[in-house]
């Protein structure tokens, strides 16, 4: 039976009930009232966050791409030249009854004229509202005044590694193509954050930066690679559907193959850290939606079963805008110099929300179900994302049997890292609690251990268990957890 859409974001409210029970994410700044668009991750968050960034790091530095790391804060004159003072603004409504400011989101019905969603005033227009957060570098009235002391917290990681361009020419040899990477904070001052991770002010992003040929990007090197991923294809005009990444491109839906490359990529990644294929699409911009700085751009969306359609993913071709731009308002030469002339370089992007990862990680691997009286909170984590890895019980609380457990424990630990030790409450309700954080596997010490050195493995997708000797636990533990990563591919 189709369930109701009250009963669906009735259960997307669980997921986050959940995250802050447990211990994944707090509102920040709770005893002040808290703040909207500011979250904290809680110690089971920041690690399942900690091991995301990992995950992605590792997965483009097969690509062959370098990481750096820039500045949070730059010069007014970095993002005068980006265009981001001029441009980057969304269109906002105030409304006459309580005064409070929103995004203009037509989709949600946020439009002049509509009806405020707090007290069910009329909206009216008040124009555009620029996104960037304003600081100052250096003392007020000291050396450091007008437009050189003026600052902005960046909007994106991007521009950090298109100022430094030279620097990493050289650095890959004065050859195209290469790839940059970074992880950082960025920060918009969003005008109603009201979505949980959906819409920060301060939030982590995960972006590549591919610099190439112009005159190549219809020939990348591993097109054939990923020519027969298939995507959920919604294209800004024309009919969409299921196409392979190589129809999609020699049919022109997807300009170029760097862009079907990369859009394949993000696919790749997205579910290779837990999100359904069948819950993603990737959803071309239309014209009058698109960046200042974009030819071309698709987001990868995922199907939340709280906030209907949501991005989380973009993937740009950004031509040679950032390039030239700088190139022009720096007096700097950022071009490449080839054996056909001189050329400015275009950009592939693609950018990863990762704090909207989490939520589509958590909203995806939640479950539950009924065994006996009780219900079953579980989050079916890949293990390479769980906080916890293998939690160490002792069967009852008695000494002999806790004695033993902590010594497994340390054991398992030394390997293992993530590892936690529980000895309280009863073992049911301790299976429960690593349920519904998405630890893999249960280690439960008995007095058939202090017998014959076993002891018993629970998998946390099958609640069964199995025994094994001590000596070679880890190596056990190891491949029960290859066992569940297997089991959702």
């Amino acid at each position: 039976m189709k369930e109701t859409y009250a009963g669906v974001r009735a259960r997307g409210g669980e997921v986050e009930e959940l995250a802050r029970r447990r211990g994944f994410l707090w509102q920040a700044y709770e005893i002040y009232g808290g703040e909207a668009g500011f979250y904290d991750y809680g110690p089971l968050g920041a690690r399942l966050k900690r091991q995301l960034e990992n995950e992605w790091r590792l997965f483009y530095s097969l690509e062959g791409f370098y990481e750096i790391e820039s500045p949070n804060i730059a010069p007014g004159e970095v993002f005068r030249a980006s265009g981001h003072l001029n441009c980057f603004t969304d269109l906002s409504v105030v409304c006459k009854g309580c005064n409070s400011f929103f995004r203009v989101d037509a989709a949600n019905g946020i439009v002049a004229g509509g009806k405020c969603p707090e007290c069910g005033g009329e909206l009216v227009a008040a124009g555009e509202f620029n996104l960037m957060f304003q600081t100052r570098i250096g003392v007020p009235g000291g050396d450091v005044e007008g437009e050189k002391g003026e600052g902005y917290l960046r909007p994106e990681t991007a521009q950090g590694m298109f100022v430094n361009f030279q620097r990493l020419l050289r650095f890959n040899r004065d050859k195209l193509p290469f790839g940059v990477i970074q992880v950082g904070k960025a920060y918009r001052n969003e005008i109603s954050p009201r979505q949980s991770l959906i819409r920060l002010r301060e939030f982590t992003m995960a972006e590549a930066e591919v610099f190439v040929d112009p005159r190549d990007k219809d020939s990348h090197p591993g097109f054939d690679t990923v020519k027969a991923s298939v995507v959920l294809i919604d294209p800004a005009e024309g009919e969409g559907g299921a196409l392979s990444i190589e129809d999609a491109v020699r049919s022109g839906v997807i300009a170029n193959e760097y862009l079907g490359y990369h859009i394949a990529k993000v696919k790749e990644f997205l579910e290779k850290v837990g999100i359904p294929g069948e819950r993603l699409r990737f959803r071309q911009h239309r014209k009058d939606e698109m960046a200042h700085y974009a030819r071309d751009c698709w987001d990868a969306e995922f199907l939340s079963e709280r906030y209907g359609w949501m991005e989380i993913v973009g993937i740009a071709d950004r031509g040679d805008y950032d390039l030239s731009a700088h190139a022009a308002s720096s007096k700097e030469e950022l071009s490449v110099h080839t054996p056909d002339g001189k050329i400015i370089p275009h950009v592939i992007e693609p950018s990863y929300g990762i704090d909207r990862i989490i939520y589509a990680i958590l909203e995806s691997s939640y479950g539950e179900e009924q065994v006996g009286k009780d219900k079953r909170r579980v989050l079916h984590l890949r293990p390479a994302l769980a906080p916890v890895k293998v939690a160490v019980f002792p069967l009852l609380n008695r000494e002999e049997l806790k004695r033993e457990a902590r010594e497994v424990f340390h054991v398992v630990r030394r390997e293992l890292i993530y590892v936690e030790y529980d000895d309280s409450g009863s073992i049911g309700r301790r299976y429960r609690r690593q349920d519904e954080i998405g630890t893999p596997c249960c280690v439960t010490i008995d007095y058939q251990t202090l017998d014959d050195r076993t002891v018993t493995i629970r998998n946390r997708e099958t609640m069964e268990q199995r025994r094994a000797a001590i000596d070679g636990l880890v190596r056990e533990l190891k491949k029960e957890m290859e066992r569940i990563r297997d089991s959702h591919v």
